[in-house]
């Protein structure tokens, strides 16, 4: 993916020279692109302290890590309350 955005970037701004139109599209393709194209791996800053994009800190649907302790923690204690609720549920 970012491999496209900075091929596009660099021909708008090769086509910037005739028109400098372009070169606010090259500009505002590159904003968009560090605010929603890049995934939550690249938005920590792996102390362990920082959060995703989606503020969770929980890991990603790719099977990324967490991002801090807290997340793992509260998301820890999620499954084994619905491990005991499912035990007590339907039995061993």
């Amino acid at each position: 993916m970012g491999t496209i955005v900075l091929t596009g970037t660099v021909v708008l701004v090769l086509l910037g020279f005739g028109n400098p139109l372009y070169w606010l599209a090259a500009v505002a393709l590159l904003h968009l692109y560090v605010r929603h194209g890049r995934g939550p791996s690249t938005t920590g800053t792996g102390t362990g302290t920082g959060t995703t994009s989606k503020g969770t800190g929980a890991a990603t649907a790719t099977g990324a890590a967490p991002t801090s302790y807290k997340a793992y923690r509260d998301r820890r204690d999620q499954q084994a309350k619905w491990e005991r609720r499912y035990r007590r549920e339907r039995g061993l």
